[in-house]
């Protein structure tokens, strides 16, 4: 943003200083609905984000100061204090003290494996960029060459003035060097998408496991499916209404231990009452979440007492830091507050000295309960080695792919990350998305967007080991709402959705740790891309490597007829539907607009415009099957597209009609509950059936 002579020579308005300062701190002036209609950012909405962010903006004088720390703060530092750069990258921008511009430096790269290169330049024979009045003294910007083979990773340099006989550090940088895409897709794929914790089986706890994961592969891999398609398998609270939803999990970065298999563990020693809870859980028409969530925690506490550790389980611990510690001292502590209190379910509510994981209060508990720390260390072990065996397992049997994993965009307020990270995130806003057709008013998902500026600041080493623990154990991994490396559309606190602005984030540097991530862990990438996705997102997500999301309800032509299939992109993956949209048999019946009804969530005319809709798009559909030769055949319409990747819901295959999530909905629909109409003992039909529309479409 330029900053130059005419700001101290006009008397600048309030607004348009606000707009400015707004803009460097990646607030848009304005977005584009899905209507096409142009929305410009209120001015009390930009105050309130940048207040939000921190920024003083009471008077002219407060953003007069912000402004100019905008236009001092490039030339504050030698180097950004994290550098992302493509493998072929030539230079970074270097800023020094136009009185050292005749002075000699020396370049140390520290390469992630401990390597050290130097290489010496004097500063006269460097490009210079810009200069710059930078308050106290005039800077130069020059390039600073790069070597020429650089290595992708993780990295540290150095800046040296050249003092002889000494050397002085002036300025250093993470140093993180991308590759230009992620992991490709070299042929036409199809795969089975699931809900773990619905899977059905004679011999789980009433959830959906690991091991019944094995006889799904087992299933699948020989009818030629490439991938298993999961939900987020994030820590939640297992607590219904509220935190079952695997998109809002308590931590990003740990698992559910609900899909572990006990007795792959050890001997649970199961009592009577418990053996009986477990069958009753079983035949469960849905999923009991704090059920299955107290007797397995229960047997799981009785394996561990008789655990002595180990060095694997050593080694583990020690590979995972902090992170995993603060997150077993939170869960040691949820179940100790709420042992106290059964009224205490969230960390908000804990008294105050526990609030933050550096407190004292939470270092004595810590010690105090290290045993309980370490036993929900020891779960999130054994979620790991188990994982590891499913993937291991489905590519034994031939899967291309294997377990094809998701990465939610939400993270719960009141959850562990929360609570052990919060200076990672805004205050005083939080993330949802404009009004649009399906939600007039806006959605509110009630969580914080995270701070772009804190990330960076810190090397981005969270959001690359969020990346990476999602899709560990995975040959894929699908990025819930992908929009979010790119922009967040944010509601000020009290202030509803309708009234809120799209916050930039750095998606250049994501997208390289992405790429990054992707080809050293070996996965592909699908980014959700429904919504408010303009263009120049699309462009940059396929220049990325990045796969589109297409998913049969929302492919339509501007008539509004549905496209077909040689209408679809190849780089993109196409699905039949997902947890928030109606199955294939749900579509045709209306179930969707029944359950909305049901749940109260639309008026009498809402209902009748709604199946008035629908009448007309039953038709379309049926004309579009009909026009690429697949009468009545949805799934083979769409494993008939170019696209490289293609998902065929379990619930589509077996024709049932009610969709796993309702949105907008809690208490009044089972969502995250359902469980396969049919069970894993009786799933041969069901892989026959995919078999035949696989090989059909050539895949």
């Amino acid at each position: 943003m330029a900053f130059d002579e005419r700001y101290r020579l006009e008397k600048v308005s309030y607004e348009e200083l606000l707009r400015l300062v707004s803009a460097a701190h990646g607030i848009e002036p304005e977005y584009t609905d899905t209507w096409g209609q142009i929305h410009h950012t209120p001015v009390d909405v930009s105050r309130a984000i940048l207040e939000s962010l921190g920024v003083l903006v009471q008077d002219t004088k407060a953003l007069e100061q912000a402004l100019a720390q905008v236009k001092t703060q490039p030339w504050q530092r030698p180097l950004e204090p994290t550098i992302v750069v493509r493998e072929d990258a030539e230079w970074v921008r270097l800023c020094i003290p136009a009185s050292r511009g005749g002075d000699s430096i020396k370049l140390e790269i520290q390469w992630e494996g401990g390597e050290l290169e130097h290489h010496w330049f004097w500063l006269p024979e460097l490009q210079t960029i810009e200069s710059a009045d930078a308050g106290v003294e005039t800077c130069v910007a020059k390039r600073l060459p790069l070597p020429q083979s650089l290595r992708t990773g993780y990295h540290h340099v150095i800046l040296y003035w050249v003092k002889e006989p000494e050397l002085e550090v002036f300025g250093e940088a993470q140093f993180i060097v991308c590759p230009q895409c992620a992991r490709a897709v070299d042929r036409r794929m199809a795969g089975l998408a699931v809900s773990l914790y619905g899977l059905r089986s004679a011999r789980n706890w009433g959830c959906g496991d690991f091991t019944d994961l094995h006889r799904l592969i087992d299933a699948f891999a020989p009818a030629g499916a490439a991938f298993i398609a999961l939900n987020p398998l994030h820590a939640i609270a297992n607590r219904w209404p509220y935190n079952t939803s695997p998109y809002l999990p308590q931590c990003a970065f740990y698992r559910n231990f609900l899909y572990l298999d006990v007795e792959k563990i050890g001997d649970p020693q199961l009592t009577h009452a418990e053996c009986l809870e477990i069958e009753e859980l079983r035949r469960a028409e849905f999923v009991e979440y704090e059920r299955v969530a107290a007797v397995k925690l229960s047997a799981l506490t009785r394996i561990f007492e008789a655990f002595q550790g180990s060095s694997e389980f050593d080694e583990y611990v020690a590979g995972e830091g902090r992170l995993l510690q603060d997150y077993a001292v939170f869960c040691a502590l949820d179940e100790e507050m709420h042992r106290r209190d059964p009224d205490v379910w969230l960390w908000t509510q804990w008294p105050e000295e526990y609030r933050d994981p550096r407190f004292v209060a939470v270092i004595e508990f810590a010690a105090n309960h290290a045993r309980r720390v370490m036993f929900f260390k020891f779960l999130q072990w054994h979620i790991t080695l188990q994982a590891a065996e499913a993937h291991a397992h489905a590519l034994a049997r031939g899967m291309a792919i294997g377990l094809y994993h998701d990465l939610a965009l939400a993270t719960d307020k009141f959850g562990a990350d929360l609570w052990a990270l919060r200076p990672f995130f805004a205050t005083g806003c939080r993330v949802g998305a404009p009004p649009d057709a399906v939600a007039p008013s806006g959605q509110d998902w009630g969580f914080p967007p995270p701070d772009r500026d804190a990330h960076r600041r810190e090397g981005y080493r969270l959001f690359a080991r969020s990346i990476r623990k999602a899709a560990e154990a995975g040959g894929a991994l699908r990025i819930d709402h992908v929009m979010r490396f790119f922009r967040l559309y944010c509601i000020p606190d009290a202030m509803d959705a309708t009234r809120g602005a799209y916050l930039r984030d750095y998606a250049e540097d994501l997208l390289g740790i992405l790429a990054l991530e992707s080809t050293r862990g070996s996965f592909l990438v699908v980014g959700e891309d429904l919504g408010t996705v303009t263009g120049e997102v699309r462009h940059a997500l396929v220049e990325a490597g990045v796969l589109s999301y297409k998913l049969l309800w929302f492919e339509r032509a501007d008539d509004g007829r549905f496209r077909g299939p040689a209408e679809y992109p190849a780089q993109a993956l196409a699905s039949t539907t997902t947890h928030d949209l109606p199955t294939l048999a749900g579509f045709g019946l209306g179930r969707d607009i029944e359950a909305r009804k049901a749940a109260g969530l639309v008026d009498g005319a809402a209902y009748a415009s709604q199946w008035a809709a629908r009448h007309e798009d039953r038709q379309k559909l049926d004309e579009a099957l009909a026009d690429a030769g697949f009468p009545g055949d949805p799934i083979g319409f769409l494993l008939s597209t170019p696209c490289l990747l293609a998902a065929v819901n379990q619930e589509d295959l077996s024709e049932e009609t009610e969709q796993q999530n309702l949105p907008g909905s809690t208490w009044q629909y089972p969502n995250w509950r359902r469980k396969m109409r049919i069970a894993l003992e009786e799933i041969a039909p069901l892989a026959e059936k995919f078999a035949r529309a696989v090989k059909r479409s050539g895949r």
